[in-house]
């Protein structure tokens, strides 16, 4: 099984680039800009990664953020993180950013755009990995503050997919964003949202209900509500979901606890993605592998996960069928 997920083509679709600074490019980046960070070590760094929920990784998360400044700063970032896609086998991804992060601290949207569309431009050229972007707004900041974060978008418009919601769920519901949701599909973006990750299914059926979305990010929470996953797999809403994230949150205690399995037999559209793959141990081999190790899968489910991610992801139909063609070729070839 291992020698199958190294190899089986994976899809993407649920990875925050900011949560792919590994330690050492944090160092690096904080000694190049002259960022005092309150660690004294990458040892010092991997051991502040241990979250007891989603808040206490918000808290280190947006801390890590402060060493990017520069537009190559991003694209180093961005490019190291489509180098472990190589090494994983993950043919197309769709990356979240959070530009908020980022203007709050003086960055200008151009900076922060630009650095990692140039790398995703790279990574199609040299490495034959395609990619879309997705900008998210900070559910814990206000309503006015997301409507300003869409108008910077604008100027970049054929650079961004789709518009999404990330950041604290607890005390943030979806109909807080409903307004501005709405403003970004009138504008032609696609939406996504987190929901149903530690809230409750009820945040799932306002995300699809009031923001309209084309997936949902996580999802989880719908195990909750019988009916709600009836209509998930009859609408093929897709779920992207993360698995060692949600451990490592400990919305489940362990991956045996882990409802994907459960999700997927269901005939749910659920997707294996890295999340904040270097805060929660593992990239997109790591999560296929913890999943397979923990839950009694066959080949065909695992590549299940990829099927429904091409299936979910925001390119064209021809697109989709050639990475379609890619995973039943790898599976017609065991």
């Amino acid at each position: 099984m291992t020698d199958f997920i190294a190899g089986l083509p994976k899809v993407e679709l649920h990875l925050h680039i900011e949560g792919s600074l590994e330690p050492e490019l944090m160092f690096e980046l904080a000694q190049r800009n002259q960022v005092a960070i309150p660690f004294d070590s990458t040892e010092a760094v991997r051991a502040a990664y241990d979250f007891h929920n989603l808040q206490s990784f918000l808290d280190i998360y947006y801390q890590g953020a402060n060493v990017l400044i520069h537009e190559q700063d991003f694209f180093d970032l961005t490019w190291a993180y489509l180098l472990r896609c190589a090494q994983d086998n993950v043919i197309h991804t769709e990356i979240f950013f959070d530009p908020q992060t980022h203007t709050d601290r003086g960055i200008e949207f151009a900076t922060v755009v630009n650095g990692i569309c140039r790398a995703l431009e790279q990574g199609r050229t040299e490495l034959g990995i395609s990619s879309q972007l997705i900008m998210c707004f900070l559910r814990h900041l206000d309503e006015e503050a997301a409507f300003h974060t869409l108008e910077m978008a604008l100027p970049f418009k054929d650079k961004i997919v789709a518009v999404g919601l990330d950041s604290s769920e607890q005390g943030n519901p979806p109909q807080k964003f409903a307004r501005v949701f709405a403003r970004a599909l009138e504008y032609g973006f696609l939406t996504v949202a987190h929901a149903g990750e530690e809230g409750t299914p009820q945040n799932i059926r306002d995300a699809l209900s009031l923001l309209s979305i084309s997936r949902v990010d996580h999802g989880v929470a719908c195990a909750g509500d019988e009916a709600l996953m009836d209509e998930l797999a009859q609408n093929r809403m897709p779920l992207t979901v993360c698995p060692l994230s949600n451990t490592k949150l400990k919305v489940f205690e362990r991956m045996e606890d882990h409802n994907i399995a459960m999700l997927l037999r269901r005939g749910l559209c659920v997707t294996i993605n890295s999340d904040d793959p270097a805060y929660f141990g593992g990239y997109m081999t790591d999560n296929f592998s913890a999943v397979a190790n923990a839950l009694p899968l066959s080949e065909a489910e695992l590549a299940q996960f990829t099927l429904n991610a091409i299936e979910a992801s925001f390119v064209d139909a021809t697109s989709k069928a050639e990475m379609t063609a890619r995973v039943q070729a790898y599976l017609a070839a065991r």
